[in-house]
């Protein structure tokens, strides 16, 4: 990899350029909590690169879909055991009209020719405006060619496509949601409405009301079709109360089920987002079992990692593993254990102990160079890889530390 910050004299010459260069993107967030997010730099990479990205994405995302079918169907016993919320069970099942998940995301790391999945974000993956819009616009900073390129006209497709495969109305309400004060999530969400190019509205979620098996409504009163909550997990819905301490997150589950409100990402996309399906997965591989195909055994075995509900295997094996929450986000309550079970590496926050924990092979992150506020330094990189209706969509690159948290930093990509 090829640094163009490495053409940067010193800190402060960089400040002034990536000041000026970010002070012209409107809607958008190159610094958060305080901190430099988005670099003024690229990673410079090849076509085969991409390439091999988009066909280990592709691949990855065919296992995981075809996945989720089977689960829809087991007993309400094996979800409890993956850690599923019991309030989710009935909303798990509902069928999908459109793909599994609409918009997800892999986080996947280099391993020699090919790539290995670290995770799936299938319900409400971030990252989406970096990699499908300002990615392009540093790739013409630096003269090099987007590896996204077409990508944002291909997103707009596919939000367009899933709300009409989710309305049942002529003039459905169409409202797209998040938490206002957060801008990171305000944005995204306002994003996808301006690129999905259907009449709708952005309101923030405190600014919508519910009422007990009859609907969701606006600010207007006008009942609400369609919810696109891209930012609003739904671990984190099924704990939402009013202010009289009325469960509204699970009111809002139920209308889903009624089929009083459809909802984008669907309820599938939370099915994936547990991380013991890929236990689940491993399992079956290990296994040869025969609900996967020779060709698809062959695609985990070289792009999943061995992931177990107990670090025993590794024990034995003396492997270093990584423990982590079967829900959790950015990094966080993610702990590094080396072969001998001896903590060698963990994430300050524990915001998901609640949850059961999975056990995966620990794989060394790549580091590449990088020029920030801070001068050179080097990161541990992984890719974000995108999904669209299960199709490769965009990727980009995160840099930062051993466990890729919410401090990472947004490393664009171009193609030389």
């Amino acid at each position: 990899m090829k640094s163009k910050g490495e053409f940067f004299v010193d800190s402060s010459s960089y400040h002034v350029t990536r000041q000026q260069f970010f002070n012209k993107v409107v809607d958008f967030w190159p610094d958060l909590y305080g901190e430099e997010y988005a670099l003024y730099d690229i990673f410079e990479t090849d076509r085969d690169f991409i390439k091999k990205v988009h066909q280990s994405s592709e691949r990855i995302g065919h296992i995981f879909f075809k996945i989720s079918k089977l689960l829809r169907k087991v007993n309400d016993e094996i979800l409890l055991e993956m850690g599923f919320p019991e309030e989710t069970l009935s909303f798990l099942r509902i069928p999908s009209h459109t793909a599994e998940s609409v918009i997800s995301r892999l986080d996947l790391v280099q391993s020699g020719t090919t790539f290995k999945c670290l995770e799936m974000n299938s319900d409400t993956p971030t990252f989406i405006k970096e990699v499908f819009n300002i990615n392009e616009l540093i790739c013409k900073e630096f003269q090099l060619e987007n590896p996204n390129r077409g990508m944002n006209r291909k997103l707009s497709e596919v939000v367009r496509n899933s709300i009409n495969a989710s309305i049942r109305q002529k003039q459905p309400n169409v409202i797209f949601t998040s938490h206002y004060d957060h801008l990171e999530d305000r944005n995204t969400a306002l994003y996808l409405q301006k690129i999905s190019q259907f009449p709708s509205k952005y309101l923030p979620l405190n600014r919508l009301r519910i009422v007990k098996g009859e609907g969701l409504y606006d600010d207007e009163g006008q009942k609400i079709d369609v919810l696109y909550r891209q930012t609003f997990p739904i671990e984190n819905l099924i704990c939402d109360e009013d202010e009289a301490g009325n469960p509204i997150g699970i009111w809002l589950l139920e209308l889903v089920q009624l089929g009083c409100l459809a909802i984008i990402n669907p309820p599938s996309s939370f099915l994936l987002q547990n991380k013991t399906v890929q236990a689940v997965i491993w399992g079956l591989h290990q296994d040869k079992h025969p609900f996967f195909t020779e060709e698809e055994h062959g695609w985990i075995n070289e792009h999943f990692l061995p992931t177990y509900l107990e670090p025993d295997s590794f024990l034995k094996a003396k492997q270093a593993y990584v423990k982590k929450p079967s829900f959790g986000r950015e990094g966080d309550t993610v702990e590094i254990y080396d072969g001998n079970g001896n903590l060698k590496a963990e994430d300050v926050l524990k915001t998901y102990q609640k949850y059961i924990p999975i056990y995966q092979k620990y794989i060394e992150l790549p580091t590449v160079p990088f020029f920030s506020e801070k001068g050179k330094q080097q990161g541990h990189m992984i890719i974000g890889s995108f999904l669209l209706n299960g199709q490769p969509g965009g990727i980009g690159c995160r840099v930062g530390n051993l466990i890729t948290d919410n401090l990472s930093y947004f490393l664009p990509i171009g193609v030389r």
